[in-house]
């Protein structure tokens, strides 16, 4: 099985920094949200990652050559046509079946059911109640897949789509790229889930398996919340700082020094950090970042940024400078 990976597309960032940062490379819960993804493939029968970038090319492939223990090949999407064309272009290089995953989120599967299911595919989804923000995938009494419906305004179903697929079939999904793309562009885009419904018209069976968690890093607030679920999961660690009150669940990477504050709940501080005499909750600080008689909630704080004597929430770049008033 060879896994694509497509990393391209709209909505580079989440996080304020200086330069743009793929957004599976964010951190959260001090771990880039592809490394928690890629966890999940752990176990499987995989012969080659085949990852499709951006411009941002150069930075993916430095930082994902050899770290997952597979042959990687990578594909800059020049042209942001949708996820269509980007799983297009890994077409010359696909000999196998395949694993699909968008790395917008991390999410929670036993994707060993590859092994066992018979379908010409899998799409993964989860129950939401918020149905009217996702594509949400419609069933059959026997759980497959009958059609996918961008954003229903009516409850035709609450299972979203959450961007994780086997195909077996793949000459049937090329098949159906190709009528995707002959046909007019949706919005300027073509979508793959385009080209799932027209295999399902074709009759090919694409079973639906839920997935037991999926956290959204596609947001500030979902990636905030995100980052409070995997920390409570069990990424939290801090060690011993004297003087400190830490709130759990906390993660304090090595290398951070605290004085005269309290921590917690739900907060990440990345290496190199100084914290003293604040109070930090609901928050995620990058690298050798400088916090002194501040009073941070629910913020994202860049790389070596300093913060004095601020009171309230906060988003911004590496090497900023904020002070209270």
């Amino acid at each position: 099985m060879q896994v694509i990976i497509p990393l391209a597309g709209k909505g580079t960032r989440v996080r304020p920094h200086s330069h743009l940062v793929p957004k599976p490379m964010l951190k959260v819960a001090g771990r880039p949200v592809i490394d928690w993804v890629m966890d999940r493939v752990k176990g499987l029968d995989v012969s080659e990652l085949i990852f499709i970038t951006g411009h941002l090319k150069e930075q993916v492939e430095q930082y994902t050559t050899g770290r997952y223990g597979y042959p990687c090949r990578f594909i800059e999407q020049k042209i942001q046509d949708g996820t269509a064309g980007a799983v297009n272009l890994a077409r010359p290089f696909v000999k196998e079946p395949i694993l699909i995953i968008f790395v917008d989120t991390v999410f929670e599967a036993d994707l060993t059911m590859i092994n066992r299911a018979q379908a010409d595919g899998i799409i993964w989804a989860k129950e939401v109640e918020d149905y009217q923000r996702f594509g949400v995938v419609v069933t059959d009494r026997q759980g497959y897949m009958t059609k996918i419906v961008e954003k229903p305004s009516t409850p035709i179903s609450k299972l979203a789509n959450i961007g994780l697929y086997y195909i077996r079939d793949v000459n049937a999904l090329w098949q159906g790229i190709d009528h995707t793309l002959a046909a007019p562009a949706n919005k300027g885009e073509y979508y793959l889930t385009d080209a799932f419904q027209w295999m399902i018209d074709q009759g090919r069976k694409i079973l639906t398996a839920e997935v037991g968690g999926w956290y959204d890093c596609g947001k500030l607030d979902t990636f905030l919340e995100t980052n409070e679920i995997l920390l409570a999961k069990g990424a939290a660690r801090h060690g011993i700082h004297p003087g400190v009150t830490f709130v759990e669940p906390v993660l304090v990477e090595d290398g951070v020094t605290i004085t005269q504050s309290t921590i917690g709940p739900n907060v990440t501080i990345e290496k190199g950090s100084v914290i003293a005499d604040s109070t930090i909750a609901h928050s995620l600080l990058g690298q050798s970042c400088r916090i002194t008689g501040s009073r941070l909630t629910h913020s994202m704080i860049g790389n070596r940024v300093v913060v004095k004597g601020f009171t309230g929430s906060l988003s911004v770049s590496d090497d900023s400078d904020v002070a209270g008033a």
